[in-house]
C-alpha cells in the first residue's frame, strides 16, 4: 500500500540521517505515540529509502537473554556476519555503537518499553553508551514506544536519558485531510462521517474500502458482531488502562456527551471527586482523553471539558459498549436502525464535525492563509449573571484585532439569513467583541441582508489542498 502523509516527520528524520551521513554526528531519536498511529511504518518508510545499513529490532516482552538473542540474529543478518554471541544487551549495543565509529549505521529499537521492563538499568545503560560514543559514533539511534506515559518519562529531568535525545516526536493521529487520502472516492459528506468514526489512525483508515459505501464499511468494520474492530478498542484500552480503576465508567460518560467534571462524576458513578480527578489526570497524561479549557479562562479547572481523544473509541463507547446486550440479540441492520442511525447523524457526526473545522482552521493558520493569524483557538465561556445564564461557544479564535466567532452546522437544511442574524445577535448579547463571523456549513448559507462581516466555508472548501 502507498505510504500516506507524515511529510513533516519524514523531512525531520531524513535531516537527522543526513547529519550522521554527511557530518558524522550521532543522532538520537525518540518517537512515541499510541498503538496503531503509524510509528513503525514511519520508520520503515524512512529505511526503505536509505543506502546505509539499518538494524531494525522489535523488542519483545521476554527476558533480557531472549532479546539479546533476537537482536544478535537481526544484526548478523543485516551486516552479513556469522552468528554472534553476546551475554547482555549492554554488550551487543556497545558492539553496534563501536562498529558505527567506522561507518554510518541506523539502529532502531521498536517497542522499547518491553526491553526496558526486562533489563535492569536499561535507561542508564543507554545513557552511558550515548555519552561514551558521542563525538565518535556515526549512528542514528531510534527508540520507538507505544506506552505514552513511559516514553514521556524518558526525557523527564530525573531520567538518565534527559538531554540525550536530539529529536523527540510525539506522533499524533493524522488530521481529517491526511486521513481522507485513504478513501478518496467518498463524497465530502461521507469523508466527514468516515473521519468521525475512524479518526486519524492510519491502520484503521487503511481497512476502509472506498469502493463500498460508508455504511457498508461501518457495518462490516465495527457494528456487526465479530467485526474487524469489535475488540480493537477494548484490547487497546485494556493494555493501556488495565491498572486504572473507573476508566471504563469515565469513558462511558464521556461518550454519552458528558464533558464537564461535575457531569462526568454524576453520570459515571465514580466513587468520589478526588478519585475522578486522579482518573482524568492519568488518562489526559496518557493522551487517551483531551482536556480543553476556554480561551478566555484557561486557568479555571471548573470550566474545563474532557473529550475522548480517539474517534473509534468514542463511537465504540457510545454505541457498541453501551448497547452490547441489544447488539447480541438483534439483527445487525435492526440494531443499527434503532440504536445508531438517527443519533449518529443528528448528534454524533455534528460534534466530530466541529473537530474537523478546528483542524481546518489550524492548518490554514499555519500555512499563512488567515489574516491576521490567530494565537488562540478553542471554546469561549460567557457568564450573564443578571439573566442567570451562562454557556460556551464551541469555536472561537483570538487574534490581534479581537475575536472571530465560528458557527458549525452539519445539516441538510438551508441556513437562512434570519438564522445567521439570530446567531450573531446571540453572540453580541454575551458582550463578546467579534470583528468577524464565520459559518461552516454542509448546506447553503443565505447572507442577503446580513450587515456584519460573515464568511462561509463549505465542505468543498475543507478538502481543497
Amino acid at each position: 500500500m502507498k505510504f500516506i502523509g507524515r511529510k513533516s516527520q519524514l523531512e525531520k528524520l531524513n535531516h537527522a540521517i543526513e547529519k550522521t551521513v554527511l557530518k558524522g554526528d550521532m543522532q538520537n531519536v525518540l518517537i512515541y505515540g499510541r498503538r496503531r498511529v503509524g510509528k513503525s511504518e514511519l520508520i520503515k518508510q524512512i529505511l526503505r529509502n536509505q543506502d546505509i545499513p539499518a538494524i531494525y529490532y522489535e523488542c519483545r516482552q521476554v527476558a533480557e537473554a531472549s532479546n539479546v538473542q533476537g537482536l544478535a540474529g537481526v544484526l548478523s543478518e543485516t551486516l552479513n556476519l556469522p552468528p554472534l554471541g553476546f551475554n547482555s544487551i549492554e554488550a551487543i549495543l556497545d558492539y553496534i555503537f563501536r562498529r558505527s565509529c567506522d561507518s554510518p549505521l541506523i539502529l532502531v529499537l521498536d517497542e522499547y518499553p518491553y526491553l526496558r521492563e526486562n533489563t535492569q538499568g536499561m535507561d542508564s545503560i543507554l545513557q552511558a553508551l550515548i555519552d561514551q560514543y558521542r563525538g565518535s559514533a556515526k549512528i542514528v539511534f531510534v527508540l520507538l514506544g507505544s506506552y505514552v506515559d513511559i516514553m514521556k518519562g524518558l526525557f523527564a529531568h530525573e531520567n538518565p536519558l534527559f538531554g540525550r535525545m536530539d529529536l523527540v516526536m510525539d506522533l499524533k493521529p493524522m488530521d481529517y485531510l491526511e486521513s481522507s487520502q485513504f478513501y478518496p472516492s467518498f463524497s465530502d459528506e461521507d469523508k466527514v462521517r468516515t473521519y468521525s468514526v475512524f479518526g486519524g489512525i492510519p491502520y484503521y483508515c487503511s481497512q476502509i474500502d472506498d469502493q463500498a459505501s460508508f455504511k457498508e464499511n461501518l457495518m462490516e468494520l465495527i457494528v456487526m458482531p465479530d467485526s474487524r474492530f469489535e475488540n480493537e478498542v477494548s484490547g487497546y484500552l485494556n493494555s493501556e488502562i488495565s491498572k486504572i480503576a473507573n476508566a471504563n465508567e469515565t469513558f462511558g460518560a464521556l461518550a454519552r456527551g458528558y464533558t464537564k467534571y461535575s457531569d462526568i462524576l454524576s453520570q459515571s458513578h465514580v466513587s468520589s471527586g478526588p478519585t475522578l480527578v486522579d482518573v482524568l489526570d492519568k488518562l489526559t497524561r496518557m493522551e487517551l482523553i483531551e482536556k480543553r479549557t476556554p480561551i478566555n479562562d484557561e486557568g479555571n479547572r471548573r470550566k474545563a471539558s474532557y473529550h475522548i481523544g480517539d474517534n473509534l473509541s468514542a463511537f465504540y463507547y457510545r454505541y457498541i459498549f453501551r448497547y452490547s446486550s441489544q447488539r447480541n440479540l438483534l439483527d445487525p441492520e435492526a440494531f443499527y436502525k434503532k440504536y445508531v442511525e438517527e443519533d449518529f447523524e443528528s448528534n454524533y457526526v455534528p460534534r466530530r464535525f466541529e473537530d474537523i473545522c478546528r483542524q481546518y482552521l489550524i492548518r490554514q493558520n499555519r500555512e499563512g492563509n488567515i489574516d491576521p493569524p490567530f494565537e488562540k483557538i478553542g471554546k469561549y465561556y460567557y457568564d450573564l449573571p443578571k439573566e442567570h445564564r451562562n454557556g460556551e461557544f464551541d469555536i472561537v479564535t483570538e487574534d490581534e484585532e479581537g475575536y472571530v466567532f465560528y458557527e458549525v452546522k452539519f445539516r441538510k437544511e438551508i441556513i437562512t439569513a434570519s438564522m445567521v442574524r439570530k446567531e450573531i445577535e446571540q453572540v453580541k448579547a454575551t458582550g463578546m467583541k467579534c470583528h468577524k463571523y464565520t459559518f461552516f456549513s454542509r448546506s447553503e448559507v443565505i447572507l442577503a441582508g446580513v450587515e456584519e462581516p460573515v464568511e462561509v466555508i463549505t465542505l468543498d472548501d475543507l478538502w481543497k489542498n
